[in-house]
């Protein structure tokens, strides 16, 4: 299978790398400059009506949306090395929940302490981004419930879930959604961050 990835450094294309470097996926790396507007491209805007990254193309068909390239990877991929649930394991639900969790429920909280906390002047707010925080550790508070019962969000085992879910509580750090004062999640994150397709993606 032709595989086609669509990335910039220090982008929502991270995730991508790491699952694709996890998986040892073969695919073709094609680097976007962000900065010089290489995603607003007539090129990429064929594939990526957005002008985002991450993209990836499928044997000629693109796939866009970081979860749902996330998802589609687990699926055709992850399933036959035991790291993604197959379609009729009940932990499947448990890994679209999650997952989706992450960039839908907390990744709405983290957007907003990006929107309040600075970076866009006309939207920033004291106020809204103390809120954000608060929200964000009620979240990470659900997490940590989780993890009170297991050493990853499936089980026993690490899943292709954690390593999703790991990445966007990650960045969400770099965001003032500190995890620090969750034992369980901290110490998840310390399992996770030490994969190589982690160090990998990330160094």
């Amino acid at each position: 299978m032709h595989l086609v990835f669509r990335t910039a450094p220090m982008s929502s294309a991270g995730p991508v790398a790491v699952l694709l470097e996890e998986l040892q996926i073969p695919h073709e790396k094609i680097v976007l400059d962000l900065a010089r507007g290489d995603q607003k491209s007539p090129e990429h805007l064929a594939l990526n009506p957005n002008g985002k990254v991450p993209t990836l193309v499928v044997e000629g068909t693109p796939l866009f949306e970081a979860l749902a390239i996330l998802q589609w990877i687990g699926d055709r991929f992850g399933v036959e090395k035991g790291l993604w649930p197959a379609p009729d394991a009940p932990a499947r639900l448990e890994a679209l929940s999650w997952t989706t969790w992450s960039y839908m429920t907390y990744g709405a909280v983290i957007q907003r302490l990006v929107q309040t906390g600075g970076r866009i002047p006309e939207l920033t707010s004291e106020v809204h981004h103390t809120a954000a925080k608060t929200d964000a550790q009620l979240l990470l508070g659900i997490l940590a419930g989780r993890l009170a019962k297991a050493p990853f969000l499936l089980g026993a085992e690490l899943s292709l879930a954690d390593l999703i879910v790991a990445c966007v509580v990650g960045y969400g750090s770099h965001c003032d959604a500190s995890y620090e004062g969750h034992a369980h999640v901290s110490a998840w994150m310390a399992r996770c961050q030490a994969r190589p397709s982690m160090q990998s993606a990330n160094g």
